[in-house]
């Protein structure tokens, strides 16, 4: 195997590896297990996510975006982010580009380092869904953002059972058959939020998750308990800002707001596949 360029970014503390892959030269669809590979920690680059950035007749690119396990997800806020940033950094676009996704074309605009994205319309809003997780009674909402998100409001946020509660709810039959990312999130205040994520292909908690973010604002707004736009106090510290009308099922304008990171550049050698 020849070395293969990659760029590392986080978005939040969403890390991501990206490839350009406008020529083409890589077939996506072929790639899972270099995807699973790659995205181990400790052992190769490792990352939430691996990204080809591919061209486009709909937009200034497409994005095949993978999860660290190897299958393909529709949407990634963050990623979607990074993205952007990575389009500026190629030269594809300037302050403002579209990108193609299984879920729709995106708009972001770039501030420097700081990247808003528009996302796509949410849709299949379902609340107060009960639930017995792990022998307790859990009542959570539903709304995809691009990906489903299942979100539990709680007052105990910082004590959740994560991964177990998170694996049970990701994967119960309310969400069936392609599950749900699973949120755990408590209001701080009047436009602010307090979130942690069990993330669908990445199996775990994760330090930020965009789409997760927009879902538990919009949520949270769908109960009264807070007003655009939100503030999202996600794992890693930073913030995630939400802007949006309406709530629930009448929700509009959705975007999402924060900072990236270009970390490193770099070759995989084939040893990064061991």
């Amino acid at each position: 195997m020849s070395k293969i360029a990659f760029t590392k970014f986080s978005g939040s503390g969403n890390d991501f590896i990206f490839i350009d892959n406008r020529n083409l030269e890589h077939r996506a669809d072929e790639m899972i297990d270099f995807v699973r590979r790659v995205c181990r920690r400790g052992q190769s680059v490792g990352a939430d996510g691996l990204m080809f950035i591919e061209p486009s007749e709909r937009a200034d690119f497409k994005w095949r975006f993978f999860n660290a396990d190897g299958s393909e997800g529709e949407m990634c806020g963050n990623g979607g982010r990074c993205a952007a940033r990575f389009a500026r950094e190629l030269g594809i676009a300037a302050d403002s580009v579209s990108f193609e996704t299984i879920a729709g074309v995106i708009d972001a605009t770039m501030n420097g380092s700081r990247v808003k994205l528009r996302m796509t319309q949410p849709f299949d809003y379902r609340s107060d869904i009960h639930l017995d997780i792990n022998g307790r009674g859990v009542e959570v909402d539903h709304l995809n953002t691009g990906v489903p998100h299942a979100v539990e409001f709680t007052d105990d946020v910082e004590n959740v059972d994560i991964v177990g509660d998170g694996r049970a709810i990701r994967t119960h039959d309310a969400f069936a058959p392609a599950g749900a990312n699973a949120n755990f999130a408590r209001v701080s205040g009047a436009n602010s939020v307090i979130l942690r994520t069990y993330e669908r292909g990445v199996e775990n908690e994760t330090l930020a998750c965009g789409t997760g973010a927009v879902a538990t604002a919009i949520l949270a707004a769908a109960r009264g308990l807070v007003s655009a736009p939100v503030d999202v106090n996600v794992r890693s510290g930073e913030i995630l800002k939400i802007y949006f009308e309406g709530a629930g099922s009448d929700v509009r304008d959705v975007y999402m707001e924060g900072e990236t990171r270009l970390v490193y550049e770099g070759e995989m050698t084939e040893e990064a596949l061991l």
